[in-house]
């Protein structure tokens, strides 16, 4: 059987979700400069940032209907990423 290397390997641990957001996770609204953290929701495929990424701070950089345009450090460089709402969480939120 060929060896895979999907961009989900090896996450059956890393990507379980233990708790469940409402709807007012989704209704959020984030301005330019607001500070958020990564963290993947696995129910919801579209729009799911890099697993790399997963439990990272953020910077907002553009806002859209469905969609955020997140800047986040990794280590010398600022790595720009598009992510949904369901895989964002405000800093200080659970």
């Amino acid at each position: 059987m060929p060896k895979s290397h999907g961009a989900r390997r090896r996450t059956r641990s890393l990507l379980r979700s233990s708790n469940k957001k409402g709807l007012s996770s989704l209704l959020a609204e984030y301005a330019p400069n607001d500070r958020v953290v990564i963290k993947i929701d696995p129910t919801q495929v579209k729009g799911m940032p890099h697993r790399r990424f997963n439990g990272l701070v953020g910077t907002v950089k553009d806002s859209g209907r469905r969609a955020v345009t997140i800047e986040v450090p990794v280590g010398n460089k600022v790595k720009t990423l598009i992510a949904r709402k369901e895989h964002i969480v405000r800093m200080g939120e659970s």
